[in-house]
C-alpha cells in the first residue's frame, strides 16, 4: 500500500514538472523573480486579489517603491493612495509596518530564514513559503486555494479544506509532494496548474498530464472537490454618502474605527440597517443631526454595491449644496486638489471617477 502511495506521489510530482516545462505559458511580471522584496510585494497584493488585477498595482508599486528602504521611508498617505481600489487595507498597513521593521532592525535586508520570514507582520504560512522557496530555494511548499483544489481532485480528498484537520492534511501532503531540489519551480508549477488547467469551473482535463491518475477525473466527480464545510454568512449594510459642498470644498473624514476601510477617507456617512428612500433618509434623525443648515439636493445616485468576503455594501451618493458651514461635525473641508491626493474605498473612488467629480 505504501509503495502504491509512493508511486502515485512520484507520478504527481513528475508529471506536474513535465507540464510546467513543456506547456506552462502563464506570464506574470513577478514570475521567476529572486528578489525577496518584490516577491513579498507581489504575494501581498495577490491576497484576495485576482492575478490580472494585480499586474498594474504591482508594476506601479515597484516603480514608486523599488526597494524596502524606499517603502519604509514613504508617507503613509502615499502608500494608501497607491493601494486604492485593492481592498483589504490591513494588508497595506502591514506592508508599511514590516518595511519599517526591516529598515530599522535589519538594516534593510530581508530575512532569508523561513522562521524569521514567518515572524514578519502580515506574513502567514503561504506567503512565507512563497518567499522562502522563490527567493532562497528553501524546501517549503505553498498551499493556497489553487493547490488545495489540485490536490483534492487528484487524490480524491473529501476532508473539508476550511477545517483545521483539512488544512493540516493538505499542508502535510503538499510538503510530501514537493520537489526539494526545485522548490520554487515546483511551487510555481502547481499554482499555475490550478489557475490555468485545474480551474474551479470548467477545468481543462484534456490538457492535464495528471488526469490519468486523477481520482476526480476518472470517477467524473470533479465538481465535488474541493469540499467545504462552512457556508459564508453575508451581512448586508446600507451606506448613504452625503457629498456636501460648501464654497467649492467638500466634507471628508478618515475612517479610524476598527471596521472595513480603516485609514481610508469618505464623505459624510449615514449607515442604516435597512434600505432607505431619499424621503426616509432626509426625515431621519441621523440626517437632521448632521445637516443642520438649509440645503439643496443636487444629485441622488442609483444604488451601487461592493461585495466583500463577508459583507455586501449597498451605497448611494447624495450631493448637497449648503450656504452655511455645518456645526458639530467630525469632518473637515477639503478642496478638490486635496481630495485627489487622498485614498478612498473602491465604492467611493469608482463613483468619483465615473462622475468626474474632481
Amino acid at each position: 500500500m505504501m509503495e502504491e502511495i509512493s508511486k502515485k506521489h512520484q507520478f504527481f510530482t513528475r508529471k506536474l514538472l513535465e507540464w510546467h516545462e513543456k506547456f506552462n505559458t502563464r506570464v506574470m511580471p513577478w514570475k521567476y523573480e529572486k528578489d525577496p522584496y518584490k516577491i513579498w510585494i507581489s504575494e501581498i497584493i495577490l491576497q484576495q486579489t485576482r492575478v490580472e488585477q494585480g499586474f498594474g498595482y504591482y508594476n506601479r508599486f515597484i516603480k514608486k517603491f523599488p526597494n524596502v528602504l524606499k517603502l519604509a521611508a514613504a508617507k503613509e498617505s502615499d502608500v494608501f493612495k497607491l493601494w486604492e481600489g485593492l481592498g483589504y487595507y490591513s494588508r497595506c498597513r502591514n506592508l508599511i509596518a514590516t518595511a519599517q521593521l526591516i529598515a530599522t532592525e535589519r538594516n534593510g535586508i530581508f530575512p532569508n530564514a523561513h522562521e524569521d520570514i514567518m515572524k514578519l507582520k502580515g506574513i502567514g504560512p503561504y506567503t512565507a513559503a512563497a518567499i522562502a522557496s522563490f527567493a532562497f530555494q528553501l524546501p517549503y511548499a505553498v498551499v493556497d486555494g489553487n493547490v488545495m483544489r489540485v490536490l483534492s481532485r487528484f487524490f480524491g480528498i473529501d476532508t473539508p479544506i476550511d477545517t483545521a484537520a483539512g488544512k493540516k492534511m493538505f499542508n502535510e501532503l503538499a510538503q510530501t509532494l514537493l520537489e526539494k531540489k526545485k522548490p520554487g519551480i515546483y511551487n510555481q508549477a502547481i499554482m499555475d496548474l490550478g489557475a490555468t488547467i485545474c480551474k474551479p469551473r470548467s477545468p481543462l482535463c484534456n490538457q492535464c498530464l495528471l488526469s490519468a491518475q486523477c481520482v476526480a477525473h476518472k470517477q467524473n466527480i470533479i465538481e465535488v472537490f474541493p469540499v467545504k464545510e462552512k457556508k459564508i454568512t453575508i451581512k448586508e449594510r446600507w451606506f448613504y454618502y452625503l457629498i456636501v459642498a460648501f464654497n467649492d470644498k467638500f466634507y471628508i473624514r478618515k475612517r479610524i474605527e476598527n471596521d472595513i476601510w480603516q485609514q481610508l477617507h469618505e464623505f459624510i456617512l449615514i449607515e442604516s440597517e435597512i434600505q432607505l428612500s431619499d424621503k426616509q433618509l432626509f426625515k431621519s434623525d441621523a440626517f437632521k443631526e448632521i445637516i443642520n443648515v438649509k440645503y439643496e439636493v443636487l444629485i441622488s445616485s442609483e444604488n451601487v454595491m461592493q461585495k466583500l468576503t463577508h459583507q455586501h455594501i449597498n451605497g448611494r451618493f447624495i450631493s448637497l449644496k449648503i450656504e452655511k458651514q455645518l456645526t458639530s461635525i467630525s469632518y473637515s473641508l477639503k478642496s478638490k486638489s486635496e481630495l485627489k491626493k487622498l485614498a478612498f474605498p473602491k465604492l467611493i473612488s469608482t463613483y468619483i471617477s465615473e462622475k468626474k467629480l474632481f
